[in-house]
């Protein structure tokens, strides 16, 4: 099954933006960002965590963890669209999967605390918000409602009759 309209032949939008740079792009930021998290976490971060007093391990433990499920959800929408791009599903496939996908999961907590963390882990917090910014505003796009509609025309017309109705009373 396409997404495509048959009747006018032409090639939805959101269809195409799959298949855009600005995708390309958008996917490869986050898989290095997952990449370099889980290397962050598994390495300097675990040293640095090591480091910390108790009340700010505890917000650590917390927003890597929210970082890790964030990004999770990303690159999951990510893939899921590479596969759209791929010809390996259709965007009304995408569509009904990507409804296990939460682009509004763990968002960070208190900036207050986020301040006490490790530079790097901010960065990467941030980074993911970045991210999850792009996602959010791309996802919108491409599955906003499609109304297929015939084409307009001059779109004053509407408006120049009524004032032509409304003076002919």
């Amino acid at each position: 099954m396409s997404d495509r309209s048959s009747e006018s032949g032409l090639v939805q939008f959101s269809e195409r933006l799959t298949n855009s740079a600005a995708f390309g792009t958008l996917f490869r930021e986050g898989m290095d960002l997952v990449e370099e998290t889980a290397a962050y976490l598994d390495g300097v971060g675990r040293t640095e965590a090591k480091a910390l007093d108790r009340a700010v391990s505890l917000t650590y433990a917390t927003e890597s963890m929210r970082l890790t499920t964030r990004l999770m959800q990303l690159a999951s929408w990510l893939l899921l669209h590479r596969a759209v791009k791929e010809g390996e599903m259709t965007l009304t496939q995408a569509n009904r999967e990507k409804t296990k996908v939460k682009l509004s999961a763990a968002d960070p907590g208190a900036p207050d605390m986020i301040a006490k963390l490790p530079d790097q882990l901010q960065g990467l917090i941030a980074r993911s918000m970045t991210l999850q910014s792009k996602v959010r505003r791309l996802d919108t796009t491409i599955h906003a409602p499609s109304t297929e509609r015939a084409p307009i025309g001059n779109p004053l017309v509407p408006q120049l009759n009524r004032l032509k109705a409304a003076f002919e009373r």
